[in-house]
């Protein structure tokens, strides 16, 4: 998936993919997404995504909601957070090493 998100390139065929998260509640479930942390070659970090309709990939179409897909550029500390809220503390270590206790 490529976008250009304020004059930058976001490609998920050059970038890294670095961590992932699925929430699988079944293939025709609106609440069912994957999505991908990429970092770029610039250090830059952004999230790959798939979605139904009640997720924040929702694609709306003429009114009508329907499963849709997305990049959400994400700053450092943004990308921090996302492994910290959604991965064990092991993966994030292994990306951003051990933080300050």
């Amino acid at each position: 998936m490529k976008k250009i998100i304020n004059g930058k390139l976001y490609d998920t065929d050059t970038a890294k993919a670095i961590a992932g998260k699925e929430e699988n509640y079944g293939r025709n479930d609106f609440r069912t997404f994957c999505e991908t942390l990429y970092k770029k070659k610039t250090d830059e970090y952004f999230l790959a995504g798939k979605g139904g309709p009640l997720t924040k990939y929702v694609d709306n179409c003429n009114g009508l909601k329907g499963f849709g897909e997305a990049i959400i550029p994400l700053t450092t500390k943004e990308a921090k957070s996302w492994v910290e809220t959604n991965l064990p503390a092991e993966a994030y270590i292994d990306l951003f090493g051990e933080p300050e206790e």
